[in-house]
């Protein structure tokens, strides 16, 4: 870990994108406001979404074809680990995370210096369609039990990691999945989160989460995560 003053650390901002032509350049550009450089990593979109990504100045990172959210997620790890960053921040294309919170995520992580910081969107409930809230609500509490420590809002993609933490949570789910996975890794070897509370938007486009398949998958990356926990018990 860089032992230099938290406020004086190297910060990033990695945005895994897919299929987002309307909304990337946006933001993109609201996120440069605060934190640069700006990682979208085009998940193998087959429109304009790393043309106009690398119009607003982003760095852009193109997959051949489309790998998942948690395939995208580990290659803007990645390039933040080679290119040295001290932390960074993560959020969705689609602007339905307000870039006008992350200085908040940045407060909290200077003021406290805790590793992982997760964007909490229910205090703010109003907005959210309310398969959405259910489906939010149960598997925060489900995943909350396996990890022995309450997370409120554990599928929300708006967070800060610190990037000596980032070997130890690469997730071998490839969708949304990969998201609640990482929790689970950081919660197995005792590295303190936080929430933020953030703000959400929700616009007229059709959200690419599908309750039913990703709510499966999410149990099947559960079930596989205790599985690898148990046959690491037996080898101990």
């Amino acid at each position: 870990m860089n032992s230099a003053p938290r406020h004086d650390q190297k910060a990033c901002v990695v945005i895994p994108a897919y299929r987002e032509q309307r909304m990337i350049r946006d933001v993109v550009q609201r996120v440069r406001k605060y934190v640069q450089p700006v990682i979208v990593v085009d998940d193998g979109s087959t429109d304009r979404t790393a043309d106009e990504a690398a119009d607003a100045d982003a760095v852009v990172i193109r997959h051949t074809v489309n790998m998942g959210k948690g395939v995208a997620l580990n290659t803007g790890f990645n390039y933040a680990r080679q290119n040295r960053f001290d932390y960074l921040i993560t959020l969705d294309a689609d602007g339905q995370h307000d870039p006008a919170d992350i200085p908040r995520f940045i407060e909290a992580y200077e003021r406290t210096g805790i590793p992982v910081l997760i964007g909490n969107r229910m205090g703010a409930l109003s907005n959210m369609p309310q398969i959405r809230k259910w489906t939010n609500r149960y598997m925060s509490w489900l995943l909350s039990r396996a990890m022995n420590q309450y997370v409120p809002d554990t599928q929300c993609g708006f967070r800060l990691y610190r990037c000596d933490v980032l070997p130890f949570i690469e997730a071998q789910a490839t969708r949304f999945a990969a998201e609640s996975e990482i929790l689970l890794h950081i919660a197995s070897r005792g590295i303190r989160m936080d929430s933020v509370p953030i703000t959400v938007i929700y616009n007229e486009e059709k959200s690419k989460i599908n309750p039913l398949r990703d709510t499966f998958r999410f149990f099947l990356m559960l079930s596989r995560y205790y599985q690898g926990r148990k046959r690491a018990r037996r080898r101990e």
